[in-house]
């Protein structure tokens, strides 16, 4: 996904951090099984599951795997290209790198919220454009979790100045 731009209404950018979650992941909301919250990640690929992070925060995940499989994408970070001023008064910032660096600012930016959840990500409002260039990818560990830090699931654009935080 890293270079690959996502919109929303028109309103977006290319993606440029990701983290992976699966089922038998202990820092994965699927890793307990199903319940009502995470629902959508059990569901087919291709679809948004959006919850609510700390209860202030949405982050938007992109389901993947087989349905049933508990596997998911979050988007963590974005550099704008379409929409900036959206952004910015969505935001209410208006540095490029602040509007979409960190899941919850992304959304924000996006207007993404619970109503997103379980929606196919393959139709309107979601659009997904190419990416243009092959981009450098890092991966490491991921942050914000306290369980399984070890894995190496943090994808990130080498070299971004978007991300939610810079790579270790």
């Amino acid at each position: 996904m890293i270079g690959v731009v996502l919109l929303v209404d028109g309103v977006g950018g290319r993606i440029v951090e990701t983290e992976a979650y699966d089922r038998k992941d202990p820092a994965s909301h699927s890793y307990a099984g199903p319940t009502r919250r995470n629902a959508a990640m059990f569901g087919p690929p291709g679809r948004a599951y959006v919850y609510r992070s700390y209860g202030m925060h949405w982050c938007l995940n992109i389901v993947c795997g087989a349905t049933g499989q508990g596997a998911a994408v979050l988007i963590r970070a974005l550099e704008p290209t379409h929409g900036i001023q959206v952004m910015q008064a969505r935001r209410g910032v208006q540095s490029p790198s602040l509007l979409c660096a960190g899941p919850g600012r992304l959304c924000q930016a996006l207007a993404i919220d619970g109503g997103h959840d379980g929606v196919p990500v393959t139709e309107p409002p979601f659009q997904w454009l190419p990416a243009t260039e092959p981009l450098p990818v890092l991966a490491g560990a991921r942050i914000g979790i306290s369980k399984a830090t070890e894995l190496p699931w943090r994808f990130v654009a080498q070299g971004s100045r978007f991300l939610s935080r810079p790579m270790r």
